[in-house]
């Protein structure tokens, strides 16, 4: 086996790769005696008829496909590591055959998508904004008065109006031009107040009705909703109301507190206040990060072949389908419920791929060009942080670290490194909105 390397168009390499006689024969035979067992010939048992006559019978191309699979599979990888100096294959190759293909002149070609070089103009000394968020007083307040109510018991009310925040239960009857239209009824329907389970007006209305009240309620249901029938139409809603259920909220003190760790009501507060810190850095990181590569990418230039851009959609696909999962929503009702199809909704993210994409190819030039590297003292220190984070010995920890999570903890280090790198050579701006302005 021989193979010729040329570069072809959108970030491509066309391998062009000649087998010889012997390894053409010798892939017949393998391909032969692997699928024997699927053709039957009159006078032999099944699989039992030699290869030439299989070939008369079926035609002399019978094992050519599964023949040249074979020489694929076994050739592919190995001339990929000889050319790992060269290129890097991030997709599937496209197959096809050398003109004038005969059992002389065996050449298959291999069209593979390769990792493009990318062209990036200034990555140091540029003005680039800087996001920095903070936790106050108010929005600790807020996550303990969330989870007060996550927590809260539910209590029938009876001596006051609904309001929102409560659960109350109903029936109701809908009408367009004084005619109850299909889907528009039910009874004994329960319904948050504030959740905007219904469209807009409808839980407005509701609240302020005592139990046993009969209220009709205008709506008008809006320009895109789902039934063609009913958009943009104005409907009058008749409501009985049965029952409101409200919510307890638990006394705000230290017995509060130690339900969530904490000895006192203070101790609380600080252990939200850590928390909240913490995803407030976060947040200023990921942001920060984002607006640097945000504005290197806007001079750098890449030729990226579709099959990375399909394989970033396909990622965002299927982190949508494992968030619809966690809701007990089943993608392909999903899918049918807006009207489309996986592969349409896909198309979607095709814009957002071709950024993170190109944010990555930048991401790696600038390790490459600032020789940004992490150390075997790095490594080790985040294995030991790690470690201490499931309350395991390091030496015990790494032996349980496969190769994948070894480099992922090499690469998150490397990044990081990267990003400290471009904060402290760039101008970084602190970011603040523009004041509005009536005009």
């Amino acid at each position: 086996m021989n193979y010729t390397v040329t570069p072809a168009e959108k970030s491509t390499v066309k391998v062009e790769i000649t087998f010889t006689s012997e390894e053409w024969n010798a892939a017949l035979q393998k391909a032969y005696l692997q699928n024997r067992k699927r053709y039957t010939v009159n006078g032999f048992r099944k699989g039992k008829a030699p290869k030439a006559v299989l070939e008369m019978y079926y035609g002399r191309a019978l094992f050519y496909e599964e023949a040249l699979n074979i020489l694929y599979g076994e050739h592919y990888g190995e001339i990929l590591d000889k050319e790992k100096d060269n290129f890097t294959a991030v997709g599937e190759p496209e197959l096809s055959l050398g003109e004038n293909f005969s059992e002389k002149n065996v050449v298959l070609i291999a069209t593979i998508p390769v990792k493009p070089d990318v062209t990036i103009g200034a990555y140091k000394g540029i003005k680039i904004n800087r996001y920095e968020y903070t936790v106050t007083d108010a929005d600790v307040d807020a996550d303990i008065e969330a989870t007060r109510k996550r927590v809260a018991k539910s209590v029938e009310i009876t001596d006051r109006p609904a309001e929102t925040g409560d659960t109350v239960n109903i029936d109701f009857e809908g009408k367009i031009d004084g005619v109850a239209f299909e889907g528009g009824t039910a009874q004994g329907q329960d319904l948050t107040l504030g959740s905007h389970t219904f469209i807009a007006g409808f839980e407005e209305g509701v609240a302020g009705m005592a139990i046993g009240d009969v209220k009709d309620i205008d709506v008008t249901f809006p320009e895109d909703y789902q039934a063609e029938e009913l958009k943009g139409k104005a409907a009058v809603f008749t409501v009985t109301l049965h029952k409101i259920t409200g919510k307890e909220l638990p006394a705000l003190d230290d017995e509060f507190a130690k339900k969530f760790g904490a000895d006192t009501l203070d101790a609380y507060k600080a252990k939200v206040r850590e928390r909240l810190e913490k995803n407030a850095a976060l947040r200023s990181r990921n942001e920060t990060e984002n607006a640097i590569l945000t504005e290197i990418a806007k001079t750098a230039t890449a030729e990226i072949p579709d099959a990375l851009i399909e394989q970033q959609e396909e990622f965002s696909v299927r982190r949508v389908e494992q968030n619809l999962m966690y809701q007990g929503i089943r993608a392909e009702d999903y899918y049918a419920y807006i009207g489309t199809t996986r592969e349409e909704y896909k198309k979607n993210f095709e814009e957002e791929a071709r950024t993170l994409v190109l944010h990555q190819l930048v991401i790696e030039k600038i390790l490459e060009l600032e020789h940004i590297t992490a150390t075997e003292e790095e490594i080790a220190a985040k294995i030991a942080e790690q470690a201490a984070a499931v309350g395991k010995e390091p030496a015990e920890y790494e032996k349980s670290l496969d190769p994948r999570q070894r480099e992922y903890i090499e690469n998150d280090i490397r990044i990081t490194k990267l990003f400290d790198f471009l904060m402290e050579n760039n101008e970084m701006v602190l970011y603040t909105e523009e004041p509005h302005t009536e005009s």
